[in-house]
């Protein structure tokens, strides 16, 4: 008979990634069925509880463990793995701490007597505010990785950047190259002539790899937070980053990407852009501005550049594929991926698995596929499941290891699984691989996703 462990403990803190990391490895142990190590925020609490354990009272800022094996011994020495793997990563802290003989306290003293002009934030939400305004008044632009920051506190940060002449790269920006340094989620490109700034991290993952694919390399990617074009911030940074973009010599071409923008917002950047002297292809998706593949194909003709076949690998042929009755299910990782899928699909039920409902206190679904996977198998016969694979680096390394025998799970009970895989051919993922093994256990594959999620549209006779 199974056993179980709930502990909780607290003054502990380990960044979502790690834990992921631990919770794999203690799973991975011979005998363990399910190990659960994250910060006992509501959602990873919900998921506990969901898996039968009987949960203590707890504070979002505490450590749950929840493990169960086969027997009481393999029970013990999982709990035994499980504490030399917390040590390591505390050890590991201390030594980088130890490292330096007087490590600064802040942001502010960090950059003093450095040549430094960007900084990089990726901190728990909640701190996040506190780190980004110190380090914009210490004159530099800065990125923010951190999700779950408060509007409030993003249009304060944008004010006070715009009032210094530096740019704030977020909240929630997942994806920045700044002179071919990747930050964040980030593919291998080559250096090039296109400019990006995108309100959107895997938006501009989609179109800098489909014009990789085409020859075509960048001179930055300026993410601005998923939120920039709403109402509320009112584009402050986007009309701060095609500034940037129109003085740097060595950008040809603007792109610019969002999720649907708020009208008014829209409006002001449109004009912004028809004042620079730099020519600018916009894809503001839900505007009429056309899909991400479009937006790619306009940059390659401006500059004069061939539109090759975008790459796809059909799936094995399944009798019964087309002329479903069911629903399109939707399955993402990316937000502005899933926002144009929906809008070239038309119909469909569509989850974003990187919104911060999802997110908060665990690994971004690039990394840890784990709610994905689950949500893959819940699709029932009949349905069509659709989904993202983002490569890059700071993505899983393997996506398919465990993506594909999901795959074949639902093809195997009726479900035709379409997937778009985002990726370079410089990736370390090497997408060729990923492609392969996701198309032999029978999924059909599309480097675009627009032409992914017309192809799953495709297999529904009366979409509903």
């Amino acid at each position: 008979m199974s056993a179980d462990l709930v502990r909780i403990r607290t003054g502990v803190y380990h960044d979502s990634v790690s834990l992921m990391k631990v919770s794999q490895a203690v799973t991975a142990l011979a005998g363990v069925e399910v190990a659960v190590v994250a910060m006992a925020t509501e959602l990873n609490r919900e998921m506990a509880a969901e898996l039968g354990f009987d949960l203590p009272e707890a504070d979002p800022a505490d450590l749950l463990v929840a493990l169960r094996a086969g027997d009481p011994g393999t029970l013990e020495a999982a709990d035994a793995e499980l504490d030399r793997l917390l040590a390591a990563l505390t050890g590991a802290s201390a030594e980088v701490a130890a490292a330096a003989a007087h490590p600064p306290r802040t942001v502010r003293a960090a950059a003093r007597g450095r040549a430094c002009t960007l900084a990089l934030v990726s901190v728990p939400g909640p701190y996040a505010f506190a780190e980004a305004m110190d380090a914009i008044e210490a004159g530099l632009s800065v990125m923010i990785f951190s999700d779950n920051v408060p509007v409030e506190q993003e249009v304060l940060l944008k004010r006070r950047a715009g009032e210094l002449d530096v740019l704030v790269m977020g909240p929630d920006c997942g994806t920045s190259v700044i002179g071919g340094v990747g930050l964040g989620f980030a593919n291998v490109l080559r250096p090039g002539p296109v400019g990006m700034v995108a309100a959107s991290g895997t938006g501009a993952q989609q179109v800098s790899c489909l014009l990789d694919l085409a020859g075509v390399g960048v001179s930055h990617v300026l993410g601005v937070g998923g939120r920039d074009l709403s109402k509320e911030v009112g584009g402050r940074s986007t009309l701060r980053a095609l500034q940037a973009l129109d003085a740097d010599p060595a950008t040809e071409l603007i792109v610019l990407i969002s999720k649907p923008p708020a009208p008014e917002v829209a409006h002001a950047v449109r004009e912004a852009v028809a004042a620079l002297e730099t020519p600018v292809v916009t894809a503001l998706l839900g505007t009429g501005s056309g899909d991400l593949t479009t937006a790619a194909e306009t940059a390659l003709r401006a500059l004069g550049v061939p539109v090759p076949a975008w790459r796809s690998w059909p799936a094995p042929a399944t009798p019964g594929a087309h002329g479903r009755t069911g629903t399109l299910r939707g399955l993402y990782s990316g937000g502005t991926l899933c926002a144009e899928a929906r809008l070239v699909a038309g119909a469909g039920e569509f989850t974003d698995f990187g919104d911060d409902a999802y997110t908060r206190g665990r690994a971004h679904p690039m990394i840890d596929p784990t709610l994905r996977l689950e949500a893959l198998a819940e699709v029932p016969a009949g349905d069509v499941a659709l989904l993202d694979v983002v490569l890059g680096h700071g993505a899983d390394p393997g996506p398919a290891a465990r993506l594909a025998p999901a795959v074949a799970a639902a093809v195997g009970r009726g479900v035709p699984v379409v997937v778009a895989l985002v990726g370079s051919a410089g990736d370390p993922q090497r997408p060729d691989v990923q492609a392969e093994a996701l198309r032999a256990a029978g999924a059909a594959v599309f480097a675009s996703n627009a032409q992914a999620a017309g192809h799953a549209s495709g297999l529904l006779a009366s979409p509903r």
